[in-house]
Order: C-alpha cells, then structure tokens, then sequence
C-alpha cells in the first residue's frame, strides 16, 4: 500500500490567511512602542528590529526561501520572547518548517506555541500544522506506523479542543486517512499469523482492527479472517458469529459470500451469538442490530 500523501501537496496554509498576517503585521508596525507598554527613544530601539526581522521573513516566505524566514522568525524569538511579534513568529516559523518539508522541526514549534498560547486564535492552525507535519511522513503498511498514531492523535486533538475551527472539516478526513493506514498494519500482521497457522495470535490482531477500527474499509476482511481463524481452533460458534455480524453488515460483500462458503463446506450456517464479543462490539457502535 502506498503513502496517501499527494505529490502535489496542497499548502497548509491559504494565501488568504498569509496577506491577513501581513495586513496585521503592517499595523501592528504603524501602532509603534504603544503596543508594548511604552514610546521612550529607548523602547524603540529594542523593538524595531523585532517587527523588521518579522516583515523580512514573510517576504522569504512569499519567495519561497524557507529555511531563511525561519531564522529570521527565530531571532525575533531570541530578542523579544515574550512580544506579539515572538508569537506571532513562532507560529510563522511553524509554517515556514512545515512547506520546507523539515516536519521534526515544524512539530517542535507547533506544539511549542500550542502550550504557550492555547487561548490564541492561532492555536487550532498550530495543532493543524503539527498533525499535518506527521500526516506527510506516513509510511506504507510494511513499515513502523508511529507517525500514523501520532497523526492520528493530534487529529484527534483539533476535534477535541477546536471543534469550531476551520480546520476540524480537515483534521476528521485525514484522521480516516491514518486510522485506516493503522488498521491495514494489524491485517498485514494477522495475515502473516493466519498464513503461520498461528491463529490466536492472528486473531488478537483481527479483533483489534474490528474493536478499534470498525469504520475502516478493512473491518469487513477482519471479520472473514476471524471466521477463518476460529474455524480453524474448531471454536466454531464464534466462527459463525463472524460471518452472522459481516452477513448482516455487508450483505453483498465478497467476504462474506466467502466466510459462509467456509462454514457451508463444513455443513455449519452463520449464526450470531449474542454474548460473543463480536456481536457485542457491533452492537455498542449501533452497526448490527
């Protein structure tokens, strides 16, 4: 399976928003010192350079020179952190990693700017850029799922926390994305298992994916799986209980008309067991009734 990500990625962040953060930048340029508590001769001094240094990122960033914007952001940091203009180039600098293609670093500074600021109306974009930056590292089925778990978290963190927010639509669509890039690692593991005739360990890896991952595309090959695999313990009710809970969900699914050519062949129909854990996992989503 490959990477779901695209060749053509789409940037992370509009165009719209980025003009809006220099409109604000410009005025908060022209508002001077009073912003930060004071017009002495000394003030500024100290503090154009941090509004100058920000500026000249935006227009890196508008030139697609990424890795120059984020010095520039991260000396505003160094000489005033703790400045509108810190925060606000710390978010930059989260983007600016981020379309650079330096994730490590983008979820750093996102996560960074989540904990300092999670009242800003930025925060909900910081945590997007964060499980975007995981997002963009998923690895096919045959490799290490940690950046899928991850992704999958900080997914979950935008719906959670900023339900509300443009980016929840997103976060809920890639969250399916990664959810089901775990769900296909447990069926490539319990296949291994059922091809080594190791069936309750196979069946362990198939009963997560129908637990954990039951609105994934790969639920309804778990349930044949699982048919398989207890048939084959001799454990034939909950054999049949499988095929009865994929019958009744995916009636015209090729699993299924696979799972009930099985237990034909051995003289046996599927039925469901209610006090089966599988017919109780199915039962407690609302998907079987």
């Amino acid at each position: 399976m490959s990477t779901p990500k695209s060749t053509s990625r789409a940037r992370a962040f509009p165009i719209q928003s980025l003009r809006a953060l220099m409109l604000a930048s410009v005025a908060l340029t022209a508002a001077g010192c009073s912003g930060f508590g004071g017009k002495s001769e000394f003030a500024n001094i100290q503090e154009d350079p941090a509004d100058q240094l920000y500026n000249e990122g935006l227009a890196l960033i508008s030139s697609g020179s990424y890795n120059e914007a984020v010095k520039k952001f991260e000396e505003v940091d160094r000489i005033h952190p703790y400045s509108e203009w810190a925060r606000r180039s710390l978010l930059m600098a989260t983007y600016a990693n981020y379309e650079g293609g330096n994730y490590t670093d983008a979820i750093a500074s996102g996560r960074r700017y989540v904990t300092l600021y999670p009242g800003s109306e930025d925060a909900a974009y910081a945590q997007y850029l964060v499980a975007e930056s995981y997002y963009q590292e998923l690895s096919d089925v045959g490799r290490d799922q940690q950046r899928a778990e991850r992704a999958s978290a900080a997914y979950r963190e935008i719906l959670e926390k900023y339900p509300n927010s443009e980016y929840a639509v997103q976060a809920r669509e890639k969250l399916d994305v990664a959810r089901d890039q775990l769900a296909g690692k447990e069926m490539e593991v319990g296949r291994y298992y059922l091809g080594k005739r190791q069936y309750l360990a196979a069946i362990n890896r198939f009963r997560t994916v129908v637990t954990d991952y039951q609105t994934t595309r790969h639920v309804e090959e778990a349930l044949l799986r699982l048919t398989e695999s207890y048939y084959a313990l001799g454990i034939v009710q909950e054999a049949q209980t499988a095929a009865a809970v994929l019958g009744y969900n995916y009636p015209d699914s090729q699993w299924y008309r696979d799972a009930h050519t099985l237990l034909q062949k051995g003289g046996y129909e599927p039925e469901e067991n209610k006090k089966s854990w599988i017919s109780r996992a199915f039962s407690s989503s609302g998907s079987l009734l």
